[in-house]
């Protein structure tokens, strides 16, 4: 059997998928800053969400600059502009927080994240070129197994020095307080939130120059011409292509949903609840020692805890889905994954109480293998017409700032028909799956077809 990784390779391949995990700290660092800078600003979970519209507007706005500035100079020369653009937009949290407004702070995540943008247009298709197209997809899957080890660390980043470290005083407490008593704390607090910042800027620079001086392959069909629309044109007129970055989009809106909303869903369950046994272990574990009913803060704390045992289980869901792709179809495991992950939200929307909270720590199982499977799935074939492909790909991700603030209408209204419309809210995320399991089955069929 081929292997997915040669020798020759070996070196560049783990210098790329490091990448993977930078990202993917940024992504879920970022998730909770909703609840956070909502509470630090006095503000609604809807303005809260704009944090997500900053973020990912950034991915959608660099990515066709990325693919043209990629295929005019190289893969690698797209990730070095990727790691210094997300050490910039890192480092501006540090002014942000001298003007002390919340746009600034969406200014500096729609820098970071174009920085991202140019990294994941370049590092997925970079990756799919490493070898066999034959085992491109499960590379694929490989190198992006580590971008959950980087989602970890940010989240647990965010909890033990962020969360934990907030003033934890309530949102309705804060709106009792007078203008300076405000002030003073939003300075501490937003103190306390750049620190990790400027931290991941520092690291990211180091990366900037081992990339910098790093010898790395080179695209053996590289060819500079941008030729935009044409290129545009014949791309998006292949079926695979068109219906991939829709079901991207779906996708994408979907993760961050279920993981965002998870601190809103878990706190309204567990806000004075007696934890049980590994509820407590959790608590301990993460530093907070509630005893008796949770508090709203505890509550938030364990629900962050939750968060990351979801993201566990999508790293050890994803190794095995690589592992599984030997021999089962791609499609076939998009459209498996997509009908479970479905059954899971219906049990998020119907349950009130854990149950709903296990299913939907239950739903990042079933989304492990999304993403890669569908980029891999809509690159097939592509050659060197795969760096405008990645950017349309990378565009869909717009789908986790569109999606987010639907969903955050929805959770504040309260209630819908006596109903808690946080638990409603997940019929947005149903939705997408329905969408997923759609393309996989016809990816399925198609490759059925062809053989």
């Amino acid at each position: 059997m081929e292997k997915v990784i040669q020798r020759k390779y070996l070196i560049p391949f783990i210098l790329i998928t490091s990448c993977f995990a930078l990202w993917g700290f940024a992504n879920d660092i970022t998730n909770p800053m909703v609840k956070a800078f909502s509470k630090i600003f006095r503000m609604s979970v809807t303005e809260g969400a704009f944090v997500q519209v900053a973020f990912y507007g950034g991915y959608f706005a660099m990515a066709f600059p990325a693919a043209m500035f990629i295929r005019k100079y190289s893969y690698k020369a797209g990730v070095l502009m990727g790691l210094g653009l997300y050490a910039v937009g890192a480092f501006l949290f540090f002014p942000a927080k001298m003007v002390g407004e919340y746009p600034f702070f969406l200014i500096a995540y729609f820098i970071l994240t174009c920085g991202l943008s140019f990294l994941e247009t370049s590092c997925n298709p970079y990756i799919l070129s490493m070898g066999s197209e034959a085992t491109a997809t499960r590379r694929l899957n490989m190198a992006q197994s580590f971008n959950p080890c980087g989602s970890v660390l940010g989240m647990f980043v965010a909890m033990n020095f962020i969360q934990n470290r907030l003033n934890p005083m309530s949102s309705d407490e804060r709106a009792l307080l007078d203008s300076g008593q405000f002030e003073a704390m939003k300075q501490s607090d937003l103190q306390i939130l750049i620190t990790p910042y400027l931290i991941i800027a520092a690291v990211i620079l180091v990366m900037f120059f081992i990339m910098l001086f790093m010898r790395m392959p080179k695209n053996s069909d590289q060819n500079h011409d941008i030729n935009f629309l044409p290129t545009l044109k014949r791309i998006f007129s292949l079926p695979r292509y068109r219906e991939g970055v829709i079901a991207q989009f779906f996708y994408v809106g979907a993760q961050i949903m279920c993981w965002t909303f998870i601190i809103q869903y878990g706190t309204r369950i567990l806000v004075g609840q007696i934890p049980n046994d590994v509820e407590q272990c959790i608590l301990n574990v993460l530093g907070n020692d509630a005893e008796g009913m949770l508090s709203e803060r505890s509550a938030e704390v364990l629900s962050q805890g939750y968060n990351i045992m979801a993201m566990l289980l999508f790293i050890c869901s994803r190794f095995i889905c690589t592992y599984l792709m030997k021999w089962l179809n791609p499609g076939l495991m998009l459209l498996i994954f997509g009908s479970l992950a479905m059954v899971l939200i219906c049990g998020v929307i119907g349950i009130d109480g854990r149950g709903g909270l296990y299913c939907l720590v239950g739903v990042s199982g079933c989304m492990s293998l999304m993403f890669p499977t569908i980029y891999g799935i809509a690159l097939e074939g592509m050659g060197d017409d795969a760096k405008f492909g990645a950017a349309g790909l990378i565009m869909a991700i717009l789908g986790g700032s569109v999606l987010p603030p639907v969903q955050a209408l929805v959770i504040d209204m309260g209630k819908i028909g006596g109903f808690p419309a946080v638990n409603l809210s997940f019929v947005l995320p149903f939705v997408c799956f329905i969408i997923v399991a759609i393309y996989g089955y016809r990816m399925f069929r198609f490759a059925k077809v062809k053989k």
